[in-house]
């Protein structure tokens, strides 16, 4: 071993594996960031002496007499008001193009914020989906996934979010994004002319997996900046917690560590936990709300990652199509927002929680009237109208691609309720039916 500027140097390894390398070495930390071969690595696990490092791009033709240079700290991000409107890769190295960043360093994957030092998230975030902004409404300091199949258009909501979110940073974290997902983001950032709210760390398919580890830190690192230094209200968005998860397995799994459910890593709940935890609304007004997606395979939920990711989370947000109007909606019945009851009625309209409630009941109405339908049962008057009003619903209040604010979306509501029902079949409370029931339906 030498040692060059405080950079501790080894040259003999005693294990190698597809993604890790080990060797024996004092002083080194968890986390801590290394070259192997000119390779950038990270130390994963340490016992004794003995310390195994990932390296991101794999161990292909690395000899056992490579150079190993610890560089002494774990990854950093430069945080400066300069992140805004950047594209950076997983190691916060700029791929758009632009200069380096000028700022402070500051170590990724910190711990999260002490709940003594934590705020009750109070205040609403609307994105301009009523499905989320009228069912399913969203708080500062939350943290919710939207639970989504494979080949719905997830990444497009979530620019759709990214854009009609009243935050102040938009952070994106793209893990395994194709190229052609990063090119529709960086356009879509583009041409709405808001790229100088939206900063973007992105690991593509062409990447190695495991960079996509370091993603969410990156993500948060700067979160943590613009919330806590800056009291600004930040959106963080992460697509796809999925291949994240994925990529924790392929590390684990090489480390010839005992896979625990579903071929993912005991550690799994704790990972997830370390990323959704970061989650914040800070006494002195800043925040930090986390929407990430989890793609479901086959739609099973049970799988480890939306399963562990359901414990750890406020809620979840279920995408799915919807075969009456063709369109891709945001579930009534299997998404929920833990935490809408803090902001609804409250920074909304006070009839807001009366007409969710009405709209959810008579949509399960439709659905039951679906039902006796596909079994061959004769419809009542009531059942054909709950089936009208459920296609217009969702038609003008459950697709992904309506963007209206709150006040809108409750107008919308009812004059769904006028035009379907009785004042009675709608039960909502009478100083709302006569604020709020339309003249003219």
């Amino acid at each position: 071993m030498e040692t060059k500027a405080f950079q501790k140097i080894y040259t003999r390894i005693t294990q190698i594996t597809k993604a890790t390398c080990s060797l024996k070495a004092t002083g080194i930390g968890y986390e801590e960031m290394a070259t192997v071969n000119g390779r950038l690595a990270q130390v994963v696990k340490i016992v004794g002496d003995n310390v195994t490092l990932q390296v991101f791009s794999g161990t292909e033709g690395i000899p056992t007499n490579a150079e190993v240079v610890f560089l002494g700290r774990p990854p950093v991000l430069r945080v400066s008001d300069d992140l805004a409107g950047r594209f950076f890769n997983a190691y916060g190295q700029p791929i758009d193009g632009g200069p380096e960043v000028e700022g402070e360093e500051r170590e990724i994957g910190g711990p999260s914020v002490n709940p003594v030092r934590r705020k009750q998230p109070s205040k609403l975030i609307a994105t301009g989906i009523a499905g989320i902004d009228l069912n399913n409404t969203l708080v500062t300091g939350q943290k919710i996934p939207f639970f989504a199949d494979p080949d719905q258009p997830y990444n497009q909501v979530m620019a759709q979010v990214a854009l009609r979110a009243k935050a102040d940073k938009i952070i994106l974290g793209g893990m395994g994004l194709t190229n052609d997902d990063y090119l529709y983001y960086k356009n879509v950032f583009d041409n709405a002319g808001a790229l100088d709210r939206i900063i973007s760390f992105v690991n593509t398919t062409e990447n190695p997996p495991v960079e996509r580890l370091l993603v969410p830190d990156m993500a948060l690192t700067a979160a943590e900046y613009f919330a806590f230094n800056k009291k600004e209200t930040v959106l963080v968005l992460l697509t796809d917690m999925t291949l994240y998860a994925d990529a924790l397995s392929i590390v684990s799994n090489r480390m010839d560590q005992i896979p625990s459910k579903d071929s993912m890593p005991g550690s799994l709940y704790s990972d997830l936990a370390k990323i959704y935890e970061k989650a914040v609304q800070f006494p002195e007004g800043g925040s930090i709300t986390i929407i990430a997606v989890t793609t479901l395979s086959s739609g099973d939920i049970t799988h480890a990652i939306p399963d562990n990711t359901g414990y750890i989370t406020e809620g979840q947000l279920f995408l799915r199509r919807d075969s009456d109007i063709g369109k891709v909606i945001v579930d009534p019945f299997r998404s929920l927002s833990r935490l809408k009851q803090l902001v609804i009625g409250k920074q909304t309209r006070k009839d807001h929680p009366q007409v969710m409630n009405a709209a959810v009941r008579l949509y399960a109405d439709a659905a039951n009237a679906r039902t006796k339908l596909e079994n061959g049962f004769d419809l009542t008057d009531y059942d054909e109208r709950t089936m009208n009003f459920a296609r217009e619903y969702s038609e003008s209040l459950l697709a992904i691609d309506v963007n209206i604010d709150t006040t809108l979306m409750l107008d919308t509501a009812w004059k769904l309720f006028g035009r379907y029902f009785t004042k009675a079949e709608v039960s909502v409370r009478q100083e709302f039916v006569d604020l709020y029931w339309p003249a003219d339906e």
